[in-house]
């Protein structure tokens, strides 16, 4: 198991407003790995986009995006990059 922490976004796109309270209940199970949330609603067709800031190993956030992932109506995308820059050898 690697426990190399690593910063990333993750892009939630909520097609079914149906699905928003289970997304919610995942966001809360993972709330430790969340440094950042913003929320977009799009009133006029019922869709929205989460986008998160999270911290966590590999393992943490890749759980946090496949329970998202295998919900109905929601589409999850993901980049992460080591925590702390490595100091590049000369």
């Amino acid at each position: 198991m690697n426990t190399e922490k690593r910063l990333g976004f993750i892009g939630i796109v909520i097609d079914c407003r149906d699905c928003i309270d289970e997304v919610n209940k995942v966001l809360t199970k993972y709330g430790s790995l969340i440094r950042g949330r913003i929320g977009v609603p799009n009133h006029n067709d019922g869709t929205a986009v989460i986008g998160l800031i999270t911290e966590g190993t590999n393992d943490e956030i890749g759980a946090l995006t496949g329970k998202l992932g295998n919900l109905p109506g929601i589409i999850v995308k993901s980049a992460l990059v080591p925590s702390k820059s490595k100091e590049k050898k000369e």
